[in-house]
């Protein structure tokens, strides 16, 4: 069983940055593959951002690549976000997944383990 918090959501002006943080617990953290997605309200799920366990892969969402950087902490047990040059567009509940055996890192249904979530709401 794996735990996940996402904390750092928050309100910003578009242009801004905000770095959002997933903390893990109850597995090894170093074997799990972690992932973002973001879900806007009347929208589906989205992949925003993935890292494999052994942080030699990241994979990014075109309408992300270049403005926001995953990385991981697996002293810390933590994933992260930094999101710089947001844009209204952004805004959505922000959720951090994991799973240890991830073929296809954009696809919401391979991840076993899920945050609550955090909004991040940019306003123009």
């Amino acid at each position: 069983q794996v735990q996940l918090v996402e904390s750092g959501g928050g309100l910003v002006q578009a242009g801004g940055s905000l770095r959002l943080s997933c903390a893990a617990s109850g597995r090894t953290f170093s074997r799990l593959n972690m992932a973002w997605f973001r879900q806007a309200p009347g929208k589906e799920r989205e992949f925003v951002a993935a890292i494999r366990w052994s942080s030699a892969n990241t994979y990014y969402a075109d309408s992300v690549k270049g403005r926001f950087t995953i990385s991981r902490d697996n002293v810390k047990n933590t994933v992260y976000l930094q999101m710089n040059s947001l844009k209204p567009e952004d805004t959505a509940v922000y959720y951090c997944a994991a799973d240890p055996r991830i073929v296809q890192v954009v696809v919401a249904s391979e991840y076993g383990y899920w945050g609550q979530g955090t909004q991040v709401t940019v306003s123009s």
